[in-house]
C-alpha cells in the first residue's frame, strides 16, 4: 500500500488503560493512523477524547452505531475498527462493524457467551472480513520461538502442559483490608459474563497453550472460587485438563495469589526436552533436559527461528515487552487487511495473529470451566 491504514476505535477514551495500550501498539510501526472514534458512551467524553488525540471533530462520534454508518459511507472511511469496550459490548459492536463491511480488531474475550461467539464466527465467514483478537501474549518473540521448537519436534512427543496466570492484586479484598477499588464492572455478570478470573486471564493461559503446542482442550475438571465476600464471579480457578493426543495438564488463574503481579507462565514437557517461558521475563526461553544442562535462549539473537527474529525490533540486550507484543498482533493483522484491500492472496501459511476461531475456543473454555465447577468439578467436554 502507498498509505497508512485508517483505524477507528470504539471505547478507550480518557482514563482507559487498555485503550492507550492499543493506540501505542497500533502506532509503533508507522503503518496505522487513528482517524476516527466513538471513545465513550458519553458523547461529551468521546468529544474530549477526540481532542486529546487531535482528530477531526467530524469523525468523533457519540455512538458506535453512528460511527459505523458514517465511516462505511465515506470514501476515506476507516479500514478497520479497534474494539476496546467492556466485555458485554464486544459482540454488538463487532457485529455492527462487520455488517457495515469494516474489518475488526477486538480485545478479548470475544463475546459475552459462546453463542454470541459462534454468531460472530459465522458472520466473519460470511463477509470474508479480517477479524483479529488481541491475545497479545502470542506476540512475544520467545513465545513464537517456543512454538517453532514444538513444531520442529525439538521437545519430542508432548506429555504434559502446565499454564498458570497468578495475580495478587485482589488479595486485600478477601478480608476487607483492600481499598475497594477493584469493585468494578468485571464483578458484574451482566457486563463481564459468566466468569471473572477465568474469563479475564484464564483465557490467556488457555490461548497460550493452544498457540505454542497447537493442542486444544478435549475436556476438563475445574473448580472456580469467589474468595472475595459478596462476589458472584470467580477470582480464582484451577483446572485439570485432558488435551488432544492424550496430553495431560493443568491450567490455573488467580487474582488472589498474594505477591504475584502478572506472572503468566507456561511449561511444556516432552519426551526429549521441556520448555518454560515467563511473561515477567519475556526475553528468555528456557529449555531443560534429563541428560544435559539447561539452555537459555535470548530474544534478538540470530540463532533463533524466523518468526522470533521477524517479531523483534531491537538487537539483543535491548529488552522488548508488553507494548511490542501487542504491536506484533496489530502488525500481522495490518498485513492481512492491507493485502485484502490490495486484492492480494494470503500467504501460504496465513497470518500470525489470533482469529475469531481462537475467540470461540476461549468462550468454549470459559463455559466448560463454569459448568464443571457448578457440577462439583466433574469432567466436562469442550464444545466448540
Amino acid at each position: 500500500m502507498n498509505r497508512k491504514l485508517r483505524m477507528g476505535m470504539v471505547g478507550g477514551g480518557r482514563g482507559a488503560f487498555i485503550g492507550q495500550v492499543h493506540r501505542m501498539a497500533a502506532n509503533l510501526d508507522g503503518k496505522i493512523e487513528l482517524v476516527a472514534g466513538a471513545f465513550s458512551s458519553n458523547p461529551e467524553k468521546s468529544r474530549l477524547s477526540g481532542e486529546d488525540f487531535f482528530l477531526d471533530p467530524a469523525r468523533v462520534y457519540g455512538s458506535y452505531e453512528e460511527m459505523a454508518k458514517a465511516e462505511a459511507a465515506r470514501e476515506d472511511g476507516i479500514d478497520f475498527v479497534s474494539i476496546v469496550v467492556q466485555n458485554h459490548l464486544h459482540y454488538p459492536v463487532a457485529k455492527t462493524f462487520l455488517e457495515a463491511g469494516i474489518n475488526v480488531i477486538c480485545d478479548k474475550p470475544l463475546a459475552l457467551s459462546l453463542e454470541q461467539g459462534r454468531e460472530l464466527r459465522d458472520l466473519v465467514g460470511k463477509t470474508g472480513l479480517i477479524f483479529a483478537l488481541t491475545h497479545n501474549y502470542t506476540g512475544y518473540p520467545m513465545v513464537k520461538e517456543a512454538r517453532r521448537m514444538v513444531q520442529d519436534g525439538e521437545l519430542g512427543r508432548i506429555l504434559k502442559i502446565v499454564a498458570e496466570y497468578p495475580q495478587g492484586y485482589a488479595v486485600g479484598e478477601v478480608e476487607g483490608e483492600g481499598s475497594g477499588a477493584i469493585a468494578n464492572w468485571r464483578a458484574d455478570p451482566e457486563m463481564a459474563g459468566i466468569s471473572n478470573c477465568i474469563g479475564d486471564i484464564g483465557t490467556h493461559a488457555h490461548n497460550l497453550v493452544k498457540y505454542i503446542t497447537g493442542l486444544e482442550v478435549v475436556e476438563l475438571a475445574a473448580e472456580l472460587t469467589a474468595f472475595i465476600p459478596g462476589r458472584e464471579l470467580d477470582d480464582d480457578g484451577n483446572c485439570l485438563v485432558r488435551f488432544e493426543q492424550g496430553v495431560k495438564g493443568i491450567i490455573s488463574a488467580s487474582q488472589i495469589s498474594n505477591g504475584d503481579e502478572n506472572n503468566l507462565n507456561i511449561r511444556v514437557y516432552g519426551t526429549k526436552a521441556s520448555l518454560q517461558w515467563h511473561q515477567e521475563d519475556p526475553n528468555d526461553l528456557i529449555m531443560k533436559f534429563a541428560d544435559a544442562p539447561r539452555k537459555t535462549y535470548r530474544r534478538g539473537n540470530d540463532y533463533l527461528g524466523a518468526a522470533a527474529q521477524a517479531n523483534s525490533r531491537t538487537p539483543f540486550a535491548h529488552p522488548e515487552g508488553f507494548i511490542e507484543a501487542f504491536a506484533n498482533v496489530y502488525l500481522a493483522a495490518a498485513a492481512a487487511i492491507a493485502d485484502k484491500i490490495d486484492g492480494k492472496p494470503a500467504p501460504e501459511r496465513g497470518y500470525d495473529y489470533p482469529t475469531v476461531d481462537d475467540g470461540v475456543a476461549g468462550m468454549a473454555f470459559i463455559k466448560a470451566c463454569v459448568e464443571s465447577s457448578q457440577n462439583n468439578a466433574a469432567w466436562t467436554k469442550m464444545d466448540l
